[in-house]
């Protein structure tokens, strides 16, 4: 099964640049697991997740599409690395405990890949998926990184995007929902942090390709001028959005 491969090009940016997903997360999910023994991370990217899981559960299957991304998956003991499609697992029936789709499900057909799920999950097992918005930092700077988004790369963006700006909300989700908790990330970055994530953006790789230049250079001294030299590092925040459902039957 083909897929839409916005990532494998930039793998190593996207695992160096890529912000981590908050600790408290995977601590929720596992608390609202029926057991702990088997989770599925499904197209895991740079595997950030499928580490975080591991943490709470005994095994975690982690898989992507893309052989790039799953060559620079960071290892641990209890994380074994697969590469394949999200609608294709390979996983037994019935083995899972909870399934986990980290700002990926946009990329996915929809109706296969709940499929592939609900065979994967126990019954009463769960899956979680969430994506992250914008940045914030300070209202200069968040001007800034708005205009890059809409104005400069904005074209550029394939159409899914819009379905991440909209938290997912309007996707079908054929489980038994619950609300979950909200969170956010949040981290401590410098400007060269910033401006190589900017970099990893699908948007950015495709304007360079269509123009053969790096669309980040064209804010990158207004950036400079908004972080303050003064300031080596700043806060930055994404807010998550979260939807968990349970398989029950």
């Amino acid at each position: 099964m083909s897929f839409k491969d916005h990532f494998s090009k930039q793998a190593a940016n996207y695992a160096a640049f890529r912000p981590r997903y908050p600790q408290d997360l995977f601590g929720y999910l596992a608390e609202l697991c029926p057991a702990r023994n088997l989770a599925w991370d499904c197209a895991t990217g740079n595997g950030q997740a499928a580490i975080a899981l591991a943490e709470h559960l005994d095994r975690v299957i982690a898989t992507d599409a893309s052989p790039e991304q799953i060559a620079r998956a960071e290892s641990h003991p209890r994380v074994t690395h697969r590469t394949a499609a999200a609608e294709q697992s390979g996983l037994p029936a019935a083995t899972c405990d909870l399934v986990t789709v980290a700002q990926a499900l946009h990329w996915f057909d929809l109706k296969a890949f709940y499929a592939e799920t609900q065979r994967v999950l126990k019954q009463g097992g769960l899956l979680a998926v969430w994506n992250y918005q914008l940045l914030r930092v300070t209202p200069e700077i968040d001007s800034v990184v708005n205009h890059f988004y809409h104005e400069v790369v904005g074209p550029f963006w394939p159409p899914e995007r819009k379905l991440i700006e909209r938290g997912y909300s309007d996707l079908p989700f054929p489980f038994e929902e619950r609300e979950g908790r909200s969170f956010q990330m949040v981290a401590q970055w410098s400007l060269e942090a910033l401006l190589g994530y900017l970099r990893t953006w699908s948007a950015s790789q495709r304007y360079e390709e269509a123009h053969d230049s790096d669309p980040v250079a064209l804010i990158e001294l207004k950036l400079r001028t908004a972080w303050n030299k003064g300031r080596d590092t700043r806060t930055i925040s994404w807010p998550l959005d979260l939807r968990i459902g349970r398989h029950a039957s």
